[in-house]
């Protein structure tokens, strides 16, 4: 039993990094794109990238939602804590995904859809910064008491080192975007997109490099866990590997390839949440509550792993099948 004790919430966070890295890899080029129609100059190209994503969005957003609800039944005091102490940046997400969504619907069947397009934009734009946001707040840490309950302040999430996260994320959300319409445009807005994908690997480097530098001097969670052995040895190669596939993603842009920008981006993802794992591991709330500490009891959390367990690869069947279904490109006719 005591084995059951220690295994299950280790179960239960590998399955929720599984559902977030989902969500932002999957969703983060669906923003991208949002975001990128913004500055899209005629409405034939903003419709391109609109029926570019009509067919998976929806598939995408998913992630979240399992997301949210497994956080809530396998770890209830980080479930109430996060969203007490993130309440704004969550409400600024939520709020941007509402109008990203209405806008896509409505904007298909509306004569005039200069509003509709710019309220998809900007909702991909605000949700985007909520989510900077959001991330920021767990980085930074979460000030709770020695039950777990948040005893911070409202503003805690916000301060200049959350503004560089957030910008960043935007950053890296229109480079997996413009990887994207890579493969799924042609002619001259392909060649805009290997553009912006060249000039969003740059900033996402230069914002990834910031933080980097910045966090291990301002918070002293992560400064500890940082040069912690065997930990400095793993977050000494990170970087390293990391430049290794800006520079890789560099070549492929220049070589005009359409598939390995995208897969290289996926690995930059990739390697970016594992980091951010195991700075956090085996806290759920940073820097004081761990998954044992937050986790509901094991009856609950096998019951709850019973039917995610079967979810699991139907949604991920689903979103393979989806994506083959719908592969090729995307044209004006």
């Amino acid at each position: 039993m005591e084995s059951l004790d220690y295994l299950l919430p280790l179960v239960w966070f590998a399955i929720l990094a599984l559902f977030l890295f989902m969500y932002v890899m999957l969703d983060g080029f669906d923003l991208g794109v949002g975001i990128l129609s913004l500055t899209s100059s005629t409405e034939e190209r903003r419709g391109i990238l609109m029926t570019s994503l009509s067919n998976v969005w929806d598939a995408n957003a998913t992630w979240l939602i399992l997301m949210g609800g497994s956080l809530f039944g396998a770890f209830p005091l980080a479930y109430a804590t996060i969203l007490s102490s993130l309440y704004i940046p969550i409400m600024i997400m939520v709020i941007g995904l509402v109008f990203r969504t209405v806008a896509f619907e409505f904007r298909e069947n509306s004569d005039n859809k200069f509003f509709w397009n710019v309220a998809f934009g900007v909702g991909s734009l605000v949700a985007t910064i909520g989510q900077g946001f959001a991330l920021a707040g767990v980085i930074e840490g979460i000030h709770v008491d020695e039950t777990g309950h948040f005893i911070g302040s409202t503003w805690d999430w916000f301060n200049w080192r959350s503004i560089i996260i957030a910008l960043t994320l935007i950053q890296g959300y229109v480079l997996i975007g413009s990887c994207y319409l890579i493969m799924k445009t042609s002619d001259t807005l392909q060649e805009t997109h290997y553009k912006t994908a060249k000039l969003a690997s740059i900033t996402t480097l230069l914002g990834a490099i910031a933080i980097t530098t910045v966090t291990p001097i301002f918070s002293i969670f992560a400064r500890n866990r940082l040069f912690e052995e065997p930990f400095i040895y793993i977050f000494s190669a990170i970087p390293i590997i990391g430049l290794g596939l800006v520079i890789l993603l560099f070549i492929s842009l220049n070589k005009k390839q359409e598939r390995t920008p995208f897969i290289l981006t996926i690995l930059i993802f990739l390697l970016t949440f594992v980091g951010l794992a195991l700075v956090v591991f085996p806290y759920i709330i940073p820097p004081s509550i761990t998954i044992y500490q937050a986790a509901a009891s094991p009856s609950s959390l096998v019951f709850m792993l019973i039917f995610i367990g079967f979810l699991i690869p139907i949604m991920l069947f689903y979103n393979v099948y989806n994506y083959f279904v719908f592969r090729g490109k995307v044209t004006a006719e």
